[in-house]
């Protein structure tokens, strides 16, 4: 476990620069509209919006969106959207081994470059997985540009802002250690 953590801060500490800075203002070239899912997985998907709607819906009410510091970003009051376990479990991880799960880490990244990091057990073993969403309707209206079409937002966590993922485009399932 410990060996997991690390490995998980180290990925952090090589993610680049601009992942770790936040994303810059939002443009009409930050749009997200589509969301691929690659490596260890045994199917790899390229989901459009319509296709995510498709999927088992999940949604959340009220939600204050705080950055690392504690300060509000923003209120969101209704989003609509698919767990990202619910999109991991359709691309099937390529798991063969009885503890290769618990080595996955789940990088859902942005068209700007940034970049969040989940584990498997935070997804399939702990409740804060049920509220890992992949949305695309924020407060009763489809993404815009200062969304992307397609964003992730982990609302239970503490400071939802630092793992809140506009223009999401990307989600790679890595395995940190044999």
């Amino acid at each position: 476990m410990l060996k997991t953590i690390r490995s998980l801060a180290l990925m952090a500490c090589l993610l680049p620069v601009s992942a770790q800075a936040g994303p810059p203002a939002p443009s009409r070239d930050s749009m997200s509209h589509s969301l691929q899912l690659t490596g260890l997985v045994k199917t790899p998907l390229i989901l459009t919006v319509a296709e995510l709607r498709q999927m088992a819906p999940a949604s959340g009410g009220e939600l204050a969106v705080t950055r690392q510091n504690g300060d509000q970003a923003e209120t969101i009051t209704s989003y609509q959207g698919v767990r990202l376990r619910d999109i991991l479990d359709k691309a099937v991880l390529d798991a063969p081994g009885h503890n290769d799960v618990k080595k996955l880490a789940i990088i859902a990244s942005a068209t700007d470059g940034y970049a969040v990091v989940f584990s498997w057990g935070e997804l399939y073993n702990s409740p804060a997985g049920d509220s890992v969403i992949v949305y695309v309707e924020k407060n009763g209206k489809p993404l815009d540009e200062r969304d992307g079409e397609i964003a992730l937002i982990s609302a239970k966590d503490i400071r939802t802002g630092p793992r809140h993922v506009k223009w999401l485009n990307r989600i790679e399932v890595r395995k940190l250690a044999d």
